[in-house]
């Protein structure tokens, strides 16, 4: 057994705009065993997102049709979404970015260009330890008629 595949086949939603990239990341991914699906703009990634639960989504900042914070801001809408761990993965070093991203509810960021045994750490981490969603869940209710 290959001793860099991770114990399940994770699937894996990737948006960015760069064609090379997305074939790049689609090997390098496939190589741990996740499964990407992968989205050249937001608006196409985001129809995919409202009627799927991937269990990490990689974020491009920069998308031709909308911009990839907006488009973090709407996953963070959904609901079902809310265990689902998210890597911006962009060319914007700038820390008010990062600051920006992490806000919103990415979970981590990695510049390009990036060093793939990097890539691939932060994808395992996520993998292994999710999310949490950023706003506390209401107590239980206590039932009194019981």
């Amino acid at each position: 057994m290959n001793t860099d595949s991770i114990s399940f086949s994770p699937t894996i939603t990737v948006v960015d705009d760069d064609p090379s990239l997305l074939n790049v990341m689609t090997m390098l991914l496939q190589h741990i065993g996740a499964v990407p699906i992968t989205f050249p703009d937001g608006v196409s990634a985001l129809n995919h997102l409202k009627q799927n639960t991937p269990d990490l989504i990689i974020l491009d900042l920069m998308l031709p049709d909308i911009n990839g914070l907006d488009v973090l801001r709407i996953v963070r809408r959904m609901r079902h979404l809310d265990y689902t761990p998210v890597l911006i993965m962009t060319a914007y070093a700038d820390p008010d970015f990062v600051r920006q991203g992490m806000e919103l509810g990415a979970d981590s960021y990695v510049t390009k260009p990036y060093l793939a045994n990097s890539l691939i750490d932060h994808v395992r981490l996520l993998l292994k330890v999710g999310r949490r969603p950023s706003k506390s869940s209401p107590p239980p209710s206590l039932d009194k008629s019981s």
